[in-house]
This record gives structure tokens, sequence and C-alpha cells, in this order.
């Protein structure tokens, strides 16, 4: 990479058969991994675009980011990720959640720990084209794909498996049955360094390699880069990021409802406001509300929350110099990709300076 950064770059689709050349274009501007969003209420089906942005592409990695475990049986993903591995064989990976958007915006919890975990065990043994016990509804039995030699699907190379995680028991999670984490940690060194410690320890609990080359770690977030002068909330900037910044407040709000967690420090002063806006909503339809535009643009009753913290917290946002030094101490802390996911009608506008600025830049002799 001409920065000198070992810092990889993807892109998180939000999933639109229309937006195939936006893959395609982040291909050849240098970005490593394209990582198409599943949720099903609110974008098109994650594996038709996967095998649309298959037959379009040639080098970039594809795969979710992230499945939900809650929408589809394990034996379900495991076929449709070896699909698409039949088609873009050595570049499919599979990213794995629980569905913190997608079952919610049904009104519904996404999925257990425990049930996470048994899931996870299923679908691994199955990416690796392998036999595994298999519990439906009280009745166990073995499973295994009967004809992966056919051209059916694919599992050799294995696909990798990135378990999506935040809190500490998703971690072990990850740790003990994932490939890589993806995750949406802070921009922050300090947070990427925790992160990568307690991944280490807990692989190391589990009889796992602790090296990054075993177990890469990426982080969903977005970028902006400033011209000569600019603000880091100017209208521009919040168009760029605004989106990706708002579905903070979106998660915040319903780790909230769900666990009774408080609000992080800097949404305090907004988080009074924020919360009478959404709770005009009736109960009963509040899971319609909450995630309107989610990370494809705000919606105008959300505007005025976008501060210049909100972004700060959540967004890499600098001018070019601000924002290399910044990638090489996330690297340093231990995070190997930064996974864009900018509003759509900015995307190409981001991923074009990203490369220019960062993938392909220079360093003068």
């Amino acid at each position: 990479m001409g920065s000198g950064s070992a810092m990889q770059y993807g892109i998180c689709v939000a999933s639109r058969p229309n937006d195939i050349d936006y893959v395609v274009e982040a291909e050849g501007l240098g970005f490593t991994h394209a990582w198409l969003a599943d949720s099903q209420m609110i974008w098109s089906d994650v594996y038709a675009m996967l095998a649309l942005a298959a037959d379009r592409t040639s080098t970039i990695q594809l795969g979710t980011g992230v499945a939900v475990a809650g929408t589809r049986l394990a034996p379900v993903t495991a076929a449709a990720i070896g699909t698409i591995n039949q088609l873009a064989p050595g570049r499919t990976f599979c990213g794995i959640g629980t569905g913190n958007t997608a079952m919610r915006i049904m009104g519904h919890r996404p999925q257990r720990i425990a049930e996470f975990d048994e899931y996870l065990s299923v679908l691994r043994a199955l990416l690796r084209g392998e036999e595994v016990e298999y519990t439906l509804n009280g009745q166990t039995a073995p499973i295994a794909h009967l004809m992966p030699e056919d051209g059916f699907v694919r599992f050799d190379p294995t696909p990798p498996l990135y378990v999506s995680a935040f809190g500490p028991r998703a971690l072990d999670l990850a740790a003990l049955h994932g490939d890589g984490l993806i995750t949406s940690v802070p921009p922050d060194p300090a947070a990427v360094r925790s992160m990568r410690g307690v991944i280490s320890e807990r692989r190391a609990a589990h009889g796992r390699p602790t090296s990054r080359s075993d177990f890469p770690m990426a982080t969903l977030t977005t970028i902006a880069v400033l011209e000569p002068g600019e603000a880091a909330d100017s209208d521009r900037v919040k168009q760029q990021v605004g989106a990706f910044a708002i579905a903070a407040l979106h998660y915040s709000y319903e780790q909230m409802t769900q666990f009774r967690r408080r609000p992080p420090a800097h949404l305090a002063d907004m988080w009074g406001d924020y919360v009478a806006a959404v709770e005009e909503t009736p109960l009963e339809r509040r899971h319609l509300r909450t995630h309107l535009g989610h990370n494809c643009w705000v919606i105008p009753e959300e505007e005025r929350f976008i501060t210049k913290e909100l972004i700060e917290r959540s967004c890499l946002v600098g001018t070019p110099d601000d924002l290399r030094r910044r990638v090489a101490e996330l690297d340093e802390a231990g995070l190997d990709q930064i996974v864009l996911l900018p509003p759509l009608d900015a995307k190409e506008d981001v991923i074009a300076a990203v490369a220019r600025e960062l993938i392909s830049f220079t360093p003068p002799d």
C-alpha cells in the first residue's frame, strides 16, 4: 500500500441491485473486500446481490456484512455461502451476526448468545464441508451437504467466518468459532487495542492461534477527507458521514430499551430530545420508526442530532495527513481492515477520496 500502512479497506453495501457498479468501482480503486448487508425489511436480498457481484468482479473479496442468524437456518446460510464460493472461488467469506438491526426492525430481539453459539458451531462445520449434529424443532440428526463435488456448492477453499461481536460474551464466541472479527469499535486506538486484547485472551483460552494473521479484525465506520480549511461538521461532511453517525443513536436507543444501558456521555446533551422524538411513535409501531433511512440517508427529523462530537466519535474525519496518521495508529493498535459505509448519495465520492488519499497515496521521497 502506497501510504506505508498495512491497512486494508473494504466497503459495506446497502444491498440494492442498481449499486452493483459501485462494487465494481471499489474493486478498481483498490478496495479489498465488499461486505453486502443483509436486512430483509430494508434492503434487497443479500445473496442475489452477491451473485451479481461475483459475476461482475474478479479480485475483490465478497461476503455478507453481515448475514443474520435469526432469519436463516444455519444449513441455509452455509448453502448460500457455498453457492457464492462456487461463483467466486477463493474470494468468498461469511460475516454473521445475531441481527441487531434485522431482527429489531421486525419488533423482535436478536438471537440470544446460547442460540448464536450453537448456530456458529453448526455453520463453521458446514462451511468446512463437514458432517455435524444439527437440532431443529427438538429433533437432532447428522447433516452434511450430500453433493459438494458436483458444482452445486464449494467449500474448498473454506470461506472465512467473520463473527460480528461487540460485548464480552459475543467476543468470546468470535474467538472460539470465528476466523476473524467484524465489529464497529470507535475509531480510536485505545478501543481497538482493548478489543484486540480481549480477543487474544479468549483465543488463547480456547486453544486457538492468537496472531493477527490468524484472526483479522475489521471495523465498520466511514471516512470524510477534509478539504483545505473545511470544518469537521461542514454540510459536505455531514452529507458524507451523517447517516452512519445517526445509526449510533439508533443503536444506543435500542441498548437503552432492551438492556437499560445508559447512553454514552457524548450523547447526554441531545439524549432527551432524541428519545422524545422517537417516542412520538406509538410503542407498537416504534420498531418501524427507529431505523428509517438506516445507513442510507438521514431523515429530516434527525438532521439536528448530527453534531461534531457525534461525527468524531463514530467516523474518521480529517485532512489527508491527519487520516494517514490515524490509520497508522489504528493499524499499530491491532486493526486490519476499515470497512466504509457511506450514505447512498455520497458513496462514490467517499470511496474515490479514500482511494486517492489513503489507498493509492505514495509519500514523497
